[in-house]
């Protein structure tokens, strides 16, 4: 059976590869390496540590799993699949040949919803421009940072019937994103031992702007950090951490923050929570 999942905004996972390596800022503090590790001093087969010299910073093995390829057709209630959890499907080691097979399966499954993910956005769209996509695989890139805002360009070029963004971990404000095209978009802060705090402001000019174009907005977490009042710590506007700042009630100005477990951060945002999803697009023309 499916992966149950703790991500608040799908229900299963599925990993037909596993491993990665870093690519950008938000690769720092990954979650799926340390998962990874665990895993690894359980027995687990699956997983393991890449020492080649491609590797930048830390990563685990990039490895294809053929045995997990069918397991959808198995699955015969309908669920929303994260597809690659552990892994990122465009990752160069993946062969074209096996991208296909992903994507047939996927195509032939149609009582189920994926989502997938990649921060590999140049092969995405050199991949996925001139192909007809199956209607229940939803496809997204993620943004840490306004550096990475082209991941939505290349995007954009692709004619999923969904298209999203996961702006998680989000270390920066985006004032160089663009919406348009963009069907749904996820923000969330990082969580972890070297968790980096979000300022409150990044999210909400996020919240607003997809509210003005009918972007769907989902607010996942707020991370290790929660603005607190009373708190002595503050987050800057530049997403730094400062001590007994001179606060002032205006956007932009440094945050009080406080470092929380993951839930008791929770994800309330204005009072509420932000569970918004998308509405497919009819894309399937091939261009």
């Amino acid at each position: 059976m499916a992966d149950r999942s703790s991500i608040e905004w799908t229900q299963a996972t599925w990993n037909p590869t596993t491993g990665c390596d870093r690519t950008s800022a938000g690769c720092d503090n990954c979650y799926a390496l340390t998962l990874a590790k665990r895993l690894k001093a359980m027995g687990n087969p699956k997983y393991q540590e890449d020492g080649s010299p491609r590797t930048s910073g830390p990563g685990f093995g990039l490895t294809l799993h053929e045995d997990q390829l069918q397991l959808p057709h198995r699955w015969a209630r309908p669920r929303v699949v994260f597809v690659n959890s552990m892994s990122d499907l465009f990752h160069p080691s993946v062969p074209d040949e096996f991208l296909e097979e992903v994507f047939t399966v996927m195509a032939g499954t149609p009582r189920h919803t994926y989502q997938v993910l990649t921060k590999r956005s140049s092969r995405l769209m050199t991949w996925g421009k001139q192909r007809r996509w199956p209607e229940n695989v939803w496809m997204g890139v993620s943004v840490e940072s306004d550096r990475y805002t082209f991941r939505v360009d290349h995007l954009r070029q692709v004619p999923a019937a969904v298209r999203f963004i996961s702006a998680e971990p989000l270390l920066g404000p985006l004032p160089s994103l663009d919406l348009e095209g963009i069907d749904w978009l996820i923000a969330g802060g990082e969580s972890g031992h070297h968790a980096r705090p979000v300022h409150p402001t990044w999210v909400l000019d996020l919240r607003e702007r997809c509210l003005e174009l009918g972007t769907a907005f989902f607010f996942k977490q707020w991370g290790n950090w929660a603005p607190t009042e009373g708190s002595d710590v503050s987050v800057t506007v530049d997403g730094e951490l400062v001590r007994d700042p001179e606060v002032v009630g205006v956007p932009g100005a440094p945050v009080p923050v406080r470092r929380l477990a993951r839930a008791a951060a929770g994800r309330m945002l204005d009072g509420r929570t932000w569970d918004q999803m998308p509405t497919a697009t009819s894309r399937m023309e091939v261009r």
